[in-house]
């Protein structure tokens, strides 16, 4: 019988093959006491276990395959950064001896509580880091109960296998990859899973969030992925298997002349130069970056610096980070983005808080300035690495005039702190904003006044601005880039951007989405920045937009609050 299942489409093209299950054993935690002379034993039996999760991790970084993207290493150091963590490595012992219980059952307890604190974070990607927590956890139990995670190789190698499983790690990601899977689906993650950004980095058909796809698809079925659509179709006809051959056909003929265009600049039909920036996640990503020919780094997140210890990164640790990125971008610019983390993860060090509602309370620039230790070692530290490269500096989430007076106040004390100690650095580092709050896109002339450049987060805006979490299953198909007060915030902020003589860029997913490329160019926008893998999609559609028909379009778009007009309008300005 033939069927459908619909998700999310996190990496783009079309996979046909054999469906090959991933069967995750259930781990089953049972409690039991222990006596006081065993708890010794029990512990070293724990040490023991973290040691095994240990060395698979680092097996696995041994063999990650040479075309790999550097993206795996990067997320097996994360896994091997958690697993070091003393609130998994060390806590559960405590539990052990105090309540004289079993190690499975002591890890347990402590990973719950840990959960609990991701589950209140606003930040969708952050949020997300949960999974990983969870994934090393997973790794330690298999270990205490001498379950090892593998993944099996497909029954007929000389065949397309597409992979069906509940849920991927990264490391499960590079085992997939070993074997050399099509495609894979899941029927948990999200856009932001470090699972779904690997796909993408390796240019795999994927969808993920498919919720049921792991019961309801058998071994061996002849499966469908169209991972542009998020589409999974199950035992399809001859007919509609014929047409997919055809568009997969299609579709790797277009990646291949994609590959051409790495040395063409970018720019529309009549000739108006477009920057495409990259964003990255950690230094290993420069080179994909490069590769793919970007013009600079227009996002470079400092958060993965934070998570994942029990204390702020010091600022040489952050400095040699950022001095990295800007020697192996150089002499092209890279923006870094300040801290942009919610309040609900605490460090040692740190005044402990809980807010009842992190998407409104203390997160990003109001966290920063209420550690102004830590942001001054940050700022220190980017400004450092400013005389080894073209830096910028990104601060994420202003939205009232006192922030910005505070921010420039701080930054200037760091500036007048590397001059005390005869330290070099760029006098003339340009300062931005991101404009993600809709407050900021009302009363632009507070920051443009100021500010040296804006960047508009667009996933952010238009969570604020709907009053939607697109990581909420319930109400994530609410989410609307094409929303008219999202259109009108966005296009404003463009005017207002030019109208101060200070250059506009689009960070957020809005900048990576084909479909929505011309609408922002029609709308003003000239830089983009977005995920390495997107690069050249987006460079394509640039360099085959009549401008001229893009902006009346999108002043058409602009007056309509129609949902079918806008989507007839966009289709139109896309055919």
């Amino acid at each position: 019988m033939s069927f459908t299942i619909h998700g999310i489409g996190v990496s783009g093209g079309i996979a046909i093959g054999r469906a090959h299950l991933l069967t995750h054993t259930q781990l089953e935690v049972e409690h039991y006491d222990i006596a006081e002379a065993d708890v010794e034993q029990e512990k070293e039996r724990f040490d023991h276990a973290i040691l095994t999760a240990r060395a698979e991790l680092a097996a696995l970084a041994e063999h990650i395959p040479e075309n790999a993207p550097p993206e795996f290493e990067g997320f097996l150091n994360l896994h091997l950064m958690i697993l070091g963590d003393s609130t998994l490595s060390e806590t559960p012992k405590a539990l052990i001896e105090t309540q004289r219980c079993n190690a499975e059952w002591a890890l347990t307890q402590q990973t719950e509580e840990l959960l609990a604190q991701f589950d209140r974070m606003e930040d969708a990607y952050l949020r997300e880091r949960k999974v990983d927590v969870m994934q090393v956890v997973e790794r330690v139990l298999k270990a205490l109960m001498g379950k090892p995670r593998t993944i099996p190789a497909p029954r007929h190698p000389e065949e397309d296998s597409i992979l069906v499983a509940h849920d991927l790690s990264p490391a499960d990601v590079i085992l997939f990859k070993q074997h050399r899977f099509a495609s894979f689906v899941t029927d948990l993650g999200g856009v932001t899973s470090h699972t779904a950004i690997l796909a993408r980095s390796l240019g795999i058909p994927s969808i993920v969030a498919l919720h049921h796809a792991r019961q309801l698809i058998h071994e061996n079925e002849l499966l469908i992925v169209d991972g542009t659509n998020g589409v999974v179709i199950v035992n399809p006809d001859a007919n509609v298997l014929a047409e997919f051959h055809l568009r997969q056909e299609q579709w790797q003929l277009e990646r291949e002349k994609l590959k051409r265009l790495k040395t063409t600049r970018a720019a529309t039909l009549d000739g108006t130069r477009i920057e495409l920036h990259a964003n990255i996640e950690l230094p290993e990503d420069v080179e994909q970056a490069r590769a793919n020919a970007a013009a600079g780094i227009g996002l470079f997140r400092s958060e993965f610096l934070f998570l994942n210890r029990d204390e702020f990164p010091g600022e040489d640790e952050q400095f040699e980070a950022y001095r990295r990125v800007a020697t192996a971008m150089a002499p092209l610019p890279v923006t870094i983005r300040t801290l942009d983390l919610g309040a609900d993860k605490t460090w040692k060090g740190a005044t402990e808080r809980f807010s009842p509602n992190p998407a409104l309370g203390l997160r990003a620039i109001r966290l920063c300035l209420a550690e102004p230790r830590m942001f001054h070692a940050q700022l220190r530290a980017i400004l450092r690495a400013s005389h080894y490269g073209k830096l910028r500096i990104l601060v994420p989430m202003l939205s009232t005039a006192h922030e910005l007076n505070q921010t420039l106040h701080l930054l200037d004390e760091a500036r007048r702190s590397l001059d005390a100690d005869g330290i070099a650095y760029d006098r003339e580092i340009p300062v931005g904003g991101m404009i993600e709050v809709p407050a900021a896109a009302l009363s632009l002339a507070t920051f443009t006044r100021r500010l040296d450049f804006l960047s508009i987060g667009t996933n952010d805006l238009i969570q604020y601005t709907l009053a939607i979490d697109r990581t909420d299953d319930s109400v994530a198909h609410l989410y609307d880039p094409l929303h008219p007060a999202v259109l009108e915030l966005v296009a404003q902020v463009i005017r207002g951007g030019h109208k101060a003589g200070k250059p506009v860029a689009v960070c957020g997913e809005m900048a990576g989405d084909v479909r929505l490329t011309r609408l922002l160019l029609g709308l003003g926008l000239r830089q983009f920045s977005m995920h390495p893998a997107q690069l050249l999609s987006i460079k394509q559609q640039i360099l085959r937009t009549d401008l001229g028909e893009a902006t009346q379009i999108a002043s058409r778009m602009l007056r309509s609050d129609d949902p079918e007009r806008l989507l007839s309008l966009l289709e139109r300005m896309n055919a």
